[in-house]
């Protein structure tokens, strides 16, 4: 299999992950919007929002687009003025913002196990779950991009297209006959 192919296989996961933790972001969000009387995790009773919660719902939105737009890179339905260097700097983007969302939500919701019998304590343990599987993702593809573009300048094509080919070239002619 073709390291474009990984490539392509991962960023579909990417792709996937973070549309379910866009759906659990939202859906916490909606819940501080919207507090239950006798909410386990915010005794006050007073509306809010996370900050956190909103960066990552504006990580997986970019994670979810960069997906998307990359996957058509790699794959060759896009091909001029894309180089490594710009995958490269998207996934490091992406890569800071996962650690970043994924630290500070750890760090926030880091034991909530008091409550799992409550909706609110499940989607918060999901949601930390997904803001690191999304990091170790990125952490993945950044390491395999960096190996596919290992021997090529920054400016070399970002697609696979060189890896389909093999490493013969293409003969059109020959100066034999063909065998009768």
């Amino acid at each position: 299999m073709a390291l474009s192919s990984v490539r392509i296989a991962l960023y579909a996961t990417l792709f996937s992950f973070s549309a379910v933790l866009l759906g659990l972001t939202a859906e916490r969000l909606h819940h501080t919007r919207h507090l239950p009387f006798g909410d386990p995790l915010n005794p006050g009773g007073r509306h809010f929002y996370d900050p956190i919660v909103a960066e990552l719902v504006t990580t997986s939105s970019l994670a979810i687009m960069w997906s998307l737009w990359i996957i058509a890179v790699i794959s060759g339905r896009i091909e001029r003025g894309h180089s490594h260097i710009v995958e490269h700097t998207g996934i490091f983007i992406l890569w800071v913002m996962y650690l970043v969302g994924a630290a500070i939500a750890t760090r926030h919701w880091h034991d909530v196990s008091f409550c799992w019998n409550v909706r609110a304590c499940r989607v918060v343990t999901a949601l930390v779950a997904f803001a690191w599987i999304n990091w170790g993702i990125t952490t993945f593809i950044w390491v395999l991009s960096m190996y596919t573009q290992k021997g090529r300048p920054l400016t070399a094509p970002l697609h696979g297209q060189r890896e389909r080919g093999g490493n013969y070239p293409e003969v059109r002619e020959t100066s034999q006959r063909p065998v009768v």
